[in-house]
C-alpha cells in the first residue's frame, strides 16, 4: 500500500514539472495573439523557431524598475504584428516607443 501512494506522489510530481508548448505567434493570426496577451495579462510566446518572450498587457505587469516597450512579432498574417508591450530594465528612454 505504502508503494502505491509513493508510486502515485512521485508521477503527479514529475507531470507537473513537465514543459509545457507556449503559443507560437506563427501559428496564429494577429488578432489571436493580442487577445491572448490582452486576456492573460501576461504570457511567454513563441515567435519562431527556438525564440519566444514574454509580452504584457501593459506596465502594470512589469517589475519594479522596469517599463513597457511596445512589441511586434510575426503572426500567421502579418510580418509585423503589436501584440503588447515587453518589459524592459532601467529608466525609459525618451526615444523609445
Amino acid at each position: 500500500m505504502k508503494r502505491a501512494v509513493i508510486v502515485l506522489m512521485s508521477s503527479a510530481f514529475l507531470t507537473g514539472a513537465q514543459a509545457q508548448p507556449r503559443p507560437s505567434t506563427l501559428a496564429a493570426p494577429c488578432g489571436a495573439s493580442q487577445q491572448l496577451v490582452f486576456a492573460r495579462g501576461a504570457i511567454v510566446l513563441g515567435t519562431g523557431g527556438q525564440t519566444y518572450d514574454r509580452f504584457v498587457r501593459d506596465e502594470t505587469f512589469c517589475a519594479i524598475g522596469e517599463y513597457a516597450q511596445q512589441a511586434y512579432v510575426p503572426s500567421r498574417d502579418t510580418p509585423w504584428c503589436f501584440v503588447g508591450y515587453r518589459c524592459k530594465q532601467g529608466p525609459r528612454d525618451l526615444w523609445d516607443d
